[in-house]
């Protein structure tokens, strides 16, 4: 770090780019135009002026917030005047609440930043999103179907190679390879009657086409009331069966087969033009579609359909009841939940999504001039329909009262849309030939292509066909289009994320924006909304590559504070992601904790052992100096790993990593006490979090009790601090030994706490009673619930309560972030294809791979907890003190051994020092200050505690050697102080030479019995190491 330059680490570092991902609605922001923010500025003008007639009037001078701002009830009435009514969405409202400051008013200036703000980054997201193309359109001119349009493109991709079927209008089938290269074609015959009827010309017209995978077959219904059923499975394309006598002409088909059982039944489904569904059940594909007698006439088998009936081996027929009036355009079908989703031209059902076996009520859709194309995404929920006009309608599958959006760019009627899930993106196709694609997240169009057909003229749009979209997934995700008789090919880039997945290393709630921040160790922040589990805003490279450490938000929570490991901080804005504040550096060590007070005051601190304060009031100034360091300087001899912060009270703890606690008054920035201060021979596992019960702090009658809770080695201790006795309490939390505990949170009421531990698993335990007497508690409070929440260590953990309910979010080593019920139900993980909706349990995932039952691991801790009840209290042992038991066992070892043990490193012979493969600090401290008995268990405890402890370790200990070998005869003593090279040749501590050892710990191999070893180092917080008390 560059004491003449502070400010060059944030000029080498990579720029970050933001991408915010749920800007202004599309219903508000299309119609808006410039005579409507005129309306909006005169409405703040004048606002300005009743303001400014009132102080002339009155000499009183009103809040300075009030002059030229309208409240929330105020814009909604100018907006809907101007506009109309249904402008006025819930996604607008939450937009403009973003906005209100903490006042209850919204400015002019601010409104008009936000807008040109979201403006721009909808032109980014569309830079960044628009080269969804590979390649140039590939044009096909279609010469044998006589200039009669496609009415559908059907892919078949089994058995290879993959192939693609034209049906025209006119009843020409033309076979394409990969590449678009016509390889056969084939012409429909004409209508049975005559002798050689099958021989004449087709004259009638074909209304749609869909392939039967599983039975190598393509059906193409026609307007003589018949669907034709073709052998596809080698290169002659043949008619197989001809299903004749339809009631009503069948308008649009589907079919589906189980994938994992092809054999078995599988359906063929058509609307027709009286608006009903028919479906056709064929019971043994691979014996056959239907019973036919033996011939030797040529041709199709032609199968009478009122005959079928009696067919009751090879088919099954069944009408659900009528639901359309007009004639059905489009049909899906969806088998896991037993759904159709039909849609026809009428206002009064213009699209129904009903339940085949009528167990559930049917949704329907009424839109004025009713629907002509739509598609469904289910994981997404998301409904998208066009009709006659030239907008395009985003729905909630659940909602059909009122679109989520309306996306507006077409000039011509919308012929044909889909949803691709994997890029989340919406492609839809005008009858001018114009193919638009629009992001779902942001509801915005990143690309509009042309396609420039031979046919296309001006003024004239030619007859398009009824289905002219395929979206081709066997072929590396091709998308073709038709115009009339032209055939258009695009390769699509392939899907994935270049960024594979994030690692995350912290995580915020914004309880009044109701969002998640997750940090990541690629230096990237992701803001979820944890309502509906969808992004809204992304961050990349926000400290250039280095791991984001600490996160915290202003108190009026609209700014976000984040450090990192290089010691950089930087202030950004909640509502788009833009960078406000660059926060000059006090060292190029890792920053752990960042706490935010009243005033625009911030605190920071870590691995340099001080704290350091901010003043990030001023807007302006984007770089902002720190202030002086607080008066005491480095009271931690360690890197500060924790930190907590009681406002009530007015106190600051920080806990360092060699198991010191150091409670400050905040406002004279002076140690109220210190806690498990470091001694001579006994060594306390690193502070992993601090946590304030906030309720009880401000209960004058809990101030003598526990409100302070640390979590180190596992364990959960109960500090006070404000008596003469510290502890109050302690007990173990992971279900397995040799765990940490990173997760560590409470409710509003603290009546529950939450913890995380190494494992994955996370435990609800009942604390409204506990530690709330003067006796030292050493046993677990009730515990509620357990269960298996991740595959990794947890990381970070928050608690948020909505209606009443309690969830709860945590982040894990696995590169998952999921969202939990209180009683251990999985709501869904951040980044899956499906969202959520907080208040419908419905939604939720309520995946029991994901959880293990609680009870087996309520039993265990229930048979730990009888255990080390049976143990007694005088068996506790500080680490580092001796005992007469351990010392009557430690006379067992040979005298060899006790000499190993008793010996300490020399610094000078250090292997850390003079070798390129530096350990981590735990891996060091494991050979020198090892507190097992046996020689084996060199490990110390916190050596399995996370991986992700090991690897900061490692960095540290890496910074603190890149001055390679150091000569300490020539360096020299500053005062008490030493240089920093002379602290790199002191020895940290020293090995006792007699160490106390338990005989339950000689019949293990490994590690420490968690129950004696390490709550003998807990319980010793003696008050001789105090510095002071904090009292009432």
């Amino acid at each position: 770090m560059s004491k003449d330059d502070p400010w060059r680490v944030y000029e080498e570092e990579i720029a970050s780019k933001t991408i915010l991902y749920d800007g202004l609605s599309a219903c508000l922001q299309d119609p808006l135009q410039l005579h409507h923010l005129m309306i909006l500025r005169d409405s703040f003008s004048r606002k300005q002026s009743v303001n400014g007639h009132s102080h002339r009037r009155t000499g009183a001078r009103s809040p300075r917030s009030s002059a030229g701002t309208l409240r929330l009830d105020e814009i909604r009435s100018v907006l809907t005047t101007a506009l109309s009514e249904a402008c006025w969405t819930s996604h607008v409202e939450e937009m403009f609440k973003k906005m209100v400051a903490s006042n209850g008013y919204v400015s002019w200036e601010k409104l008009c930043t936000y807008i040109l703000q979201q403006q721009k980054h909808n032109g980014d997201s569309s830079e960044i999103n628009h080269d969804v193309f590979s390649s140039e359109p590939l044009i096909r001119h279609c010469l044998y179907n006589k200039q009669e349009p496609i009415t559908r493109i059907v892919e078949v991709n089994h058995p290879p190679p993959l192939r693609y079927v034209t049906v025209s209008k006119g009843g020409n089938l033309i076979v394409w390879n990969s590449h678009l290269h016509a390889m056969k074609t084939l012409e429909l015959s004409g209508d049975p009657g005559e002798k050689s009827g099958l021989h004449r010309q087709f004259k009638s017209w074909t209304t749609d086409a869909v392939y039967m995978p599983n039975m190598h077959k393509m059906a193409v219904a026609t307007m003589s009331r018949d669907i034709r059923i073709f052998d596809v499975s080698s290169s002659v394309c043949s008619e197989e069966f001809r299903l004749f006598g339809l009631s009503h002409v069948a308008t649009t088909l589907c079919y589906w087969y189980d994938v994992k059982a092809p054999g078995e039944r599988c359906v063929l489904i058509w609307g027709d033009e009286k608006g009903s569904v028919n479906l056709l059940w064929f019971l043994q594909p691979h014996k056959g579609l239907f019973e036919t007698p033996f011939s030797d006439q040529s041709g199709p088998k032609l199968v009478f359909f009122p005959d079928i009936c009696r067919q009751t081996l090879m088919v099954s027929y069944m009408q659900p009841p009528k639901m359309h009036n007009e004639l059905i355009n489009r049909i899906i079908y969806e088998p896991h939940a037993n759904l159709l989703v039909t849609s026809s031209e009428s206002a009064t059902s213009s699209l129904v999504i009903m339940d085949i076996n009528q167990r559930r009520n049917n949704y329907i859709w009424k839109i004025d001039k009713g629907v002509r194309c739509f598609d469904i995404s289910w994981p997404l929920n998301l409904l998208v329909t066009a009709g006659l006009e030239s907008s395009i309608r985003m729905w909630n599958r659940y909602v059909t009262s009122r679109p989520v959006a309306v996306l507006h760019g077409h000039a011509t009627t919308v012929v044909d849309v889909l949803v691709h899930q994997a890029l989340a993106k919406i492609f839809s196709y005008s009858k001018d030939a114009v193919l638009k694609i629009w992001d779902i997240q942001s509801q915005y169009c990143v690309k509009t292509v042309p396609l420039r057909f031979p046919n296309i003229q001006t003024g004239y749009s030619p007859e398009q066909g009824s289905f002219p979209l395929l979206l081709s997934r066997a072929g590396g995700h091709t998308l073709l289009v038709s115009c009339r008789e032209y055939l258009a090919l695009i390769r699509l880039r392939p899907v994935g994320s270049k960024d594979g997945p994030k690692t995350f290393s912290c995580t915020l709630y914004i309880p009044d924006l109701k969002q998640v921040v997750a940090a990541c160790v690629d230096s990237s922040l992701v803001v979820w909304d944890v309502t509906t589990g969808r992004k809204h805003i992304e961050v990349k490279n926000a400290h250039g590559h280095e791991e984001i450490t600490a996160l915290a938000a202003d108190p009026g929570q609209q700014r976000l504070i984040t450090a990192a490991a290089n010691g950089t901080i930087k202030v950004w804005n909640l509502l788009n992601g833009q960078p406000l504040h660059n926060l000059e550096a006090v060292s190029d060590t890792e920053v752990t904790g960042v706490i935010c007070l009243h005033d625009n005051k911030l605190l920071a601190l870590g691995w340099s052992q001080v704290v350091a304060q901010y003043n990030i009031g001023d807007l302006q100034d984007t770089h902002v100096r720190a202030g002086e360091l607080w008066k005491c300087g480095r009271l931690h001899s360690d890197d500060i790993l924790a930190v907590d912060h009681c406002p009530s009270l007015r106190l600051l703890a920080t806990g360092s990593y060699d198991g010191e606690i150091i409670i400050w008054m905040v406002e004279t920035q002076r140690p109220v006490t210190r806690i498990q201060r470091p001694q001579t021979g006994r060594v306390c596992p690193p502070i992993d979090r601090l946590l304030f019960l906030q309720k009880r702090a401000q209960d004058r009658r809990c101030r003598g009790r526990a409100i302070l809770l640390s979590s180190q080695g596992g364990y959960v201790c109960w500090w006070n601090v404000s008596g003469s006795k510290r502890k109050h309490g302690q007990f173990y939390v992971p279900h397995r030994d040799n765990e940490c505990v990173k997760g560590l949170s409470t409710n509003v009421d603290n009546s529950l706490l939450i913890t995380g531990d190494g494992s994955g698993s996370i435990q609800i335990w009942n604390i409204s009673q506990y530690a709330l007497s003067d006796e030292l508690v050493n046993k677990q409070p009730p515990l509620q619930h357990a269960w298996k929440a991740h595959t990794g260590a947890i990381v970070s953990m928050e608690v948020l309560e909505q209606s009443g309910q309690l969830f709860l979010v945590s982040m894990s080593v696995d590169h998952t972030a999921r969202v939990w019920t209180s009683d251990g139900g999985c709501v869904g993980s951040f980044g899956q294809g499906q969202l959520w909706e907080l208040s419908n349990p419905h939604t939720y995932q309520v995946s029991r791979e994901i959880n293990s039952p609680a009870r087996e691991e309520e039993k265990d801790r229930t048979e730990m907890s009888k255990s080390e009840l049976t143990k007694s209290n005088s068996d506790l042992t500080v680490w580092g003190q001796s005992s007469r038991g351990s010392a009557r066992v430690n006379r067992i070892f040979s005298k060899d051994f006790c000499q190993q043990t008793a010996s300490v490193p020399n610094p000078e012979e250090h292997p850390s020092l003079h070798t390129s493969n530096r350990e981590s600090r735990a891996e060091l401290l494991s050979s020198s200050d090892s507190f097992s008995p046996v020689l084996q268990s060199k490990e110390t405890i916190w050596d399995h505690m996370s991986l992700d402890l090991e690897k900061k370790m490692a960095i540290r200990q890496d910074r603190r050697l890149v001055f390679g070998d150091i000569d300490s005869t020539k360096l020299y003593r500053i005062g008490n102080e030493c240089t920093p090279f002379q602290a790199l040749k002191t020895v940290e501590m020293s090995q006792p030479e007699d160490i106390p050892t338990r005989p339950e710990v000689l019949s293990r191999s490994q590690g420490y019995s968690r129950a004696t070893d390490l709550s003998s180092a807990l319980l010793s917080s003696d008050s001789s190491g105090h510095s002071g008390t904090f009292s009432d």
